[in-house]
């Protein structure tokens, strides 16, 4: 059965416009939501990686969505797709976002498995890994 309330979660990594696409191809009839997400300051990493103390991050994100949803290609994609933006911890700002406004599915872009060990031990989790374990809808992660 396909989904009637998808969500993107944007958090300024690169190819997300490639989840937005694919979620909007493949569930065409389906409600679209692009969800960014503003990491908190005392977060290890802030959106894109790395930590801006900016008093305008919240407005650089609206900005942020607003481009990926130009970057689709198709002209009538973009329209009625919701943008909302939350602060938090994507691991725990996405699953409760899916449960509360009753989304069926997650589409996401993940990092590739060829981080070297090291790396990912001092990164910790995916954030990623940790929306798949948290959500209790489907998860797509796109790599």
């Amino acid at each position: 059965m396909a989904p009637d309330h998808v969500l993107v979660p944007t958090l300024g990594r690169p190819r997300e416009d490639e989840a937005l696409a694919y979620a909007l191809e493949t569930f065409p009839d389906a409600d679209v939501t692009l969800l960014a997400v503003v990491t908190p300051l005392d977060a290890p990493l802030s959106e894109g990686g790395v930590l801006e103390r900016d008093a305008d991050r919240l407005e650089q994100t609206h900005q942020r969505a607003a481009s990926l949803l130009e970057s689709v290609d198709d002209d009538a994609a973009g329209e009625g797709v919701r943008v909302d933006v939350l602060e938090g911890r994507p691991g725990t700002v996405v699953p409760q976002y899916a449960s509360d406004e009753a989304v069926d599915h997650v589409v996401m872009h993940g990092h590739g498995t060829t981080t070297p060990g090291f790396v990912r031990r001092f990164l910790g989790r995916g954030v990623a890994t940790t929306i798949v374990e948290r959500t209790d809808e489907p998860v797509t992660v796109l790599e």
